[in-house]
């Protein structure tokens, strides 16, 4: 036997149920809920706690909200994005089609259109989102990014110029 011993800690593979679990509590906050939705019965708000107790579940979970930070994130962008460059075609087509059936409406990217509505004599009335704060949010967001990498770009600098002004002799 050796000196020091090395003491693992065995992860466990998460059974399907489990995973949902996880899923479910990383979007709901609610481990009761989160227990019913996924499957199990009887006791849900103890099974619930339970699992919560669990590291595997923990570091699932810990995985899933991360994973859905980083998503809601770039669907932000994206949608800023839509606003600030989509088009308006489909919203003009519909302000001059008299009758558009259900199918045309759902075929229809009205992504830009904040609010629609019939005036008193029955004009149809399209307000839009505004372009120019979707690209100041847009803007906002890529001097963040930027800044971040400009301040990683300074402590590498200042990293080179302290190394340099070492003499190696």
């Amino acid at each position: 036997m050796r000196g020091s011993r090395e003491v693992r800690q065995i992860k466990r593979k998460l059974k399907p149920r489990e995973r949902l679990f996880c899923g479910y509590f990383a979007g709901l906050g609610d481990a009761e809920r989160a227990a019913r939705k996924a499957g199990y019965t009887g006791d849900c708000k103890l099974k619930g706690d339970r699992l919560l107790c669990e590291e595997a579940i923990l570091e699932e979970v810990d995985r899933q909200v991360a994973i859905r930070r980083k998503t809601l994130s770039r669907m932000a962008a994206i949608g800023y994005q839509r606003l600030a460059f989509g088009s308006i075609s489909d919203a003009l087509r519909l302000l001059f089609t008299e009758n558009p059936t259900e199918q045309e409406l759902r075929d229809m990217d009205l992504f830009t259109v904040s609010d629609i509505r019939r005036n008193r004599d029955g004009m149809l009335e399209i307000k839009f989102f505004d372009r120019l704060r979707a690209l100041e949010k847009l803007g906002a967001d890529a001097k963040e990014d930027n800044a971040g990498v400009a301040g990683l770009m300074e402590a590498i600098g200042r990293g080179a110029m302290a190394a340099g002004g070492e003499d190696d002799d």
